[in-house]
């Protein structure tokens, strides 16, 4: 489907430039080291992590909802205990990913598993 009058942007990659990455040249400053965590950060969003929080070098990001085991209650006692099954089964297979980005001082990002 084309639309007359509206313009495409056009896209620019999200590779940062040379010498972001590495152990040559000069060690990147604090605002150099937070466009990179911004670049990792964009490409984690896009693939379905959200961000629980964020400081100048570090992010904590989060994939997954949690349970609502009061609404699930709720309706396993109006359903006289047939949602249970579902609450089970949601209790179970259900979980909630976490991760820490940090970005040293060479410009390297750490991915550590957050509990």
């Amino acid at each position: 489907m084309r639309f007359r009058g509206v313009s495409r942007a056009v896209e620019t990659s999200l590779e940062p430039p040379p010498g972001y990455y590495g152990d040559e040249g000069p060690k990147p400053g604090s605002t150099q080291r937070g466009l990179i965590l911004d670049w990792v950060v964009s490409r984690r969003i896009a693939t379905g992590w959200r961000v629980e929080s964020r400081s100048g070098s570090q992010a904590v990001l989060v994939r997954g909802q949690p349970v609502n085991h009061v609404l699930h209650a709720f309706l396993t006692v109006c359903s006289c205990g047939v949602w249970g099954v579902a609450w089970a089964a949601l209790a179970w297979t259900n979980k909630v990913e976490r991760i820490a980005l940090t970005v040293d001082s060479r410009g390297r990002v750490l991915t550590v598993s957050a509990p």
